[in-house]
């Protein structure tokens, strides 16, 4: 399921390359991170939307990320921490006259 599993395994889904996206783990297939399904999933997304806002994003590709993101937190025994997260990005308002 992830870019570990390089056997020629066609079930991967999360990747990841250090010349693009600066090495942070996507979804296959598009530019989606990790990271961002996370954070639009804590700031209280439905999965639904987000398929929505993503049309080229999997359930499945949601679903991998999701294992990717908990087999991290395991692997690195991360401390947890109050934080809040980080401030979404607003559209400019165009100017149109």
């Amino acid at each position: 399921m992830f870019d570990e599993d390089r056997d020629g395994n066609e079930d991967i889904l999360i990747i990841s390359d250090e010349h693009f996206m600066d090495g942070n783990p996507i979804v296959k297939g598009t530019h989606i991170t990790v990271e961002r399904i996370l954070l639009e999933l804590a700031r209280g997304m439905s999965v639904e939307k987000i398929l929505n806002e993503h049309p080229q994003l999997s359930i499945e590709g949601v679903k991998a990320a999701l294992k990717f993101a908990a087999e991290s937190v395991h692997f690195d025994h991360v401390t947890p921490q109050s934080a809040s997260l980080p401030e979404e990005k607003k559209d400019k308002p165009s100017n149109q006259g």
